[in-house]
């Protein structure tokens, strides 16, 4: 029994999900204790109201650009862009809505603003199109970074340079009002729960079973390990990475359709912005090791957000000025890397072998 016992806790603590879920409920216990409340959830008009609700909402973009993060630093990589590629996909879908705001005289502009229905492209276009378009910025990294041999976050850093530039641009530097109420549902909508989150289950699930269904989520560690030694296996590692570089700039469009939904409005400057840092957080959060690629955790990755997002509103609720908030993150930098050190896992095994041998002793 003891040995089972040891065995078992060494499983548990090597697992990947280990760390991020015990940070998570650390988090959850000291909001129970220290925020009356917290937990409470409410039900409105068949809607689900509370802190954890919240939670899901604000988290939801963030762990969507965490599925296409992970893949990308799976193979070794990072991706810089994706907050400007979350604002590119508003810029293309709010002018798609209402060309009139950018000068485009195609339509009655009293039509745009009477009609809460009207959008000038029809609205499949408008969700199609900036995820077409989010998902080629994520290929001409791939190409940057797997054809033209350079350094990810030199390449990646030139889309983050210039992508808000060209989000600008598409809208003439002017914030375009969403008025449109069916795309305005993406990301404030409700079926119990908050709509973005079924989004974010359904990439989820899509990434899970690209990954674990297929061989491409091998493919994509033996490419994280030693992209050499993969060539010589026979693995195209070109491709394998354009692939992740594409799978991350296809969810930073969708985040960025659900961040612009939900504040109803494109903002070139300020959506997306920090999202990349997040994404990345949250990823090694999950477990994935950055810089080294290889092994990763959809799971994890979702769970490092969701320890993001919950630090966040915990803070929030605790009185904490939002303009605090980068300064949390920056602990929670510190705690991660604590966390994830040497030492600490060598001393989180001990706890297992200490306790066993106290009980063998009794």
């Amino acid at each position: 029994m003891n040995g089972s016992f040891s065995r078992t806790w060494g499983r548990l603590t090597e697992s990947m999900l280990f760390l991020p879920t015990a940070a998570l409920l650390l988090i959850l216990i000291a909001d129970f204790f220290l925020i009356p409340g917290f937990f409470s959830i409410q039900l409105k008009g068949g809607h689900l109201y509370g802190n954890l609700i919240d939670i899901l909402v604000h988290g939801s973009p963030t762990m969507i650009l965490a599925m296409g993060m992970t893949l990308v630093i799976a193979t070794g990589g990072v991706d810089l862009s994706v907050g400007a590629i979350m604002a590119i996909t508003s810029s293309v879908a709010c002018v798609m809505i209402n060309p009139t705001i950018v000068g485009m005289n195609l339509t009655d502009p009293q039509k745009f603003i009477n009609d809460p229905q009207y959008t000038w492209a029809p609205l499949w276009a408008v969700i199609v199109v900036p995820m077409v378009i989010a998902t080629l910025c994520g290929l001409w990294n791939g190409v940057l970074v797997a054809y033209g041999r350079i350094q990810p976050m030199v390449a990646t850093l030139v889309l983050m340079i210039a992508g808000r530039g060209i989000a600008q641009l598409i809208t003439n530097a002017i914030q375009i009002i969403i008025f449109n109420d069916t795309y305005a549902f993406i990301g404030n909508g409700y079926i119990l729960l908050p709509f973005s989150l079924y989004v974010a289950v359904a990439v989820f699930i899509g990434a899970w079973l690209l990954t674990r269904r297929t061989s491409i989520g091998v493919f994509i560690e033996s490419v994280g390990i030693n992209y050499r030694s993969s060539f010589y296996s026979g693995i195209n590692e070109k491709k394998i990475k354009l692939f992740a570089y594409g799978f991350c700039g296809f969810c930073a469009g969708i985040a960025g359709l659900i961040v612009t939904s939900n504040i109803r409005t494109s903002d070139a400057n300020q959506i997306g912005m920090y999202t990349e840092l997040d994404a990345i957080l949250a990823v090694v959060i999950g477990g994935t090791l950055l810089g080294t690629g290889g092994r990763f955790s959809l799971m994890g990755s979702a769970i490092g957000a969701l320890v993001l997002q919950t630090t966040i509103t915990s803070m929030l609720s605790f009185g904490v000025p939002a303009s605090a908030v980068i300064a949390v993150k920056a602990l929670v930098v510190i705690a991660v890397v604590l966390l994830y050190a040497e030492q600490v896992k060598g001393f989180v095994r001990r706890l297992g072998s200490s306790s066993l041998r106290r009980e063998t002793a009794q």
